[in-house]
């Protein structure tokens, strides 16, 4: 599934809450500020990959299911929170293999190595 790529540093400024966001997956959608930079396209094609694994909607609630539970970890600490987050910690451990999509193991996101 090759994602449809949208350019838009107002929307995703529009939705910096907690801390900057530089691209957001709304599937089929990526929404960021600068679609030249592979390496966050590649972060978000993963998150494409895992909210069809997780047929979209369960994907969204244990994204923000994950983020409480760390917000209660990490005291509050938004930036930590968000890392630790099941899905984040895929991607951005992968975010720089631009092959990893192509031989990623299927709930690859709930494996703890990730290495």
């Amino acid at each position: 599934m090759v994602p449809i790529i949208i350019e838009s540093k107002n929307f995703c400024k529009a939705i910096s809450w907690f801390m900057p966001v530089g691209a957001i997956t709304l599937y089929p959608f990526i929404i960021c500020r600068d679609k030249s930079n592979q390496v966050m396209i590649n972060h978000e094609s993963i998150h494409i990959k895992q909210q069809l694994e997780l047929c979209i909607l369960p994907f969204f609630i244990l994204y923000f299911l994950n983020w409480i539970y760390n917000l209660i970890k990490y005291r509050g600490d938004p930036n930590k929170s968000y890392l630790e987050i099941i899905f984040e910690k895929e991607a951005y451990a992968k975010e720089r293999d631009f092959k990893y999509l192509l031989s990623r193991p299927k709930w690859s996101c709930f494996k703890r190595n990730l290495s």
